[in-house]
């Protein structure tokens, strides 16, 4: 399906951009991969050498490829993050003027759902990694960084392990403005420790299959989160993501 506007045609860059990504998919390329080279997509593609350049740079724009320089280089595959998205939803939050509510309404909607989908389908490598997380935080109570680093990682394992790739990209995406940290949300030692304890209890959930009481205790921890942020940070909950205050 091709993207347009309204009525008006998509750019000839944009069609040959979503050519390439077609014969991408079909070709069974991998992150990694080189595409054909120039030259042959002018031929394939049948445009000027301005239009693919221009098609090429969208794709790199989006993180789909990376432009590797040199006489052996050209296009080359990545597998795409939720950057370029999470810069994209927090943009759009800023000029709708949504409130960091907004982040845990989608949370407390979610997450508790995502949670029952990894306990049913979750991989024992992600399973590995998920108690890894749990090591990590409980390695580093002390120390909030590293801590909330890990918690992070936590919530993104369970997202991609629900087996649903829109479920991913969308934690994925919001992992960054996710806690509140950006808005002045703080996380003392013993909300740490009551964290810790939760993901204790969910991935115990998550590993014996246990798809009910992962949204349980999912949903559980989320609340206590919504209840905490409303208690000791009322007014950062009405506080207007900005874009800039999310830019790495």
């Amino acid at each position: 399906m091709l993207v347009s506007v309204g009525n008006r045609p998509p750019k000839a860059a944009m069609l040959v951009a979503q050519r390439i990504v077609r014969d991408v998919v079909r070709g069974g390329l991998k992150p990694g991969d080189l595409l054909p080279p120039e030259r042959t997509m002018l031929e394939t593609y049948e445009t000027g050498r301005g239009t693919l350049r221009e098609a090429l740079r969208l794709l790199e724009f989006q993180g789909v490829i990376t432009l590797k320089p040199g006489p052996r280089g050209g296009p080359v595959l990545l597998d795409p993050d939720a950057t370029h998205l999470a810069s994209t939803v927090v943009l759009l939050m800023q000029l709708k003027q949504a409130p960091f509510r907004t982040i845990v309404e989608v949370r407390s909607a979610l997450e508790p759902m995502i949670s029952s989908l990894a306990a049913a389908r979750i991989t024992p490598d992600a399973l590995t990694e998920l108690g890894a997380t749990i090591d990590q935080m409980r390695h580093h109570l002390g120390d909030q960084h590293t801590f909330l680093d890990a918690n992070k990682r936590f919530h993104d394992i369970i997202a991609w392990s629900s087996g649903n790739a829109l479920f991913g990209y969308i934690v994925d995406s919001l992992l960054g403005i996710m806690d509140g940290t950006i808005i002045g949300i703080d996380y003392p030692s013993p909300r740490r420790a009551a964290i810790l304890k939760a993901h204790e209890s969910i991935f115990d959930a998550i590993k014996t299959g246990d798809q009910d009481e992962a949204e349980t205790r999912m949903r559980t921890h989320i609340d206590e989160y919504v209840r905490y942020a409303k208690r000791k940070f009322p007014e950062l909950l009405d506080e207007d993501i900005q874009w800039d205050r999310t830019l790495p």
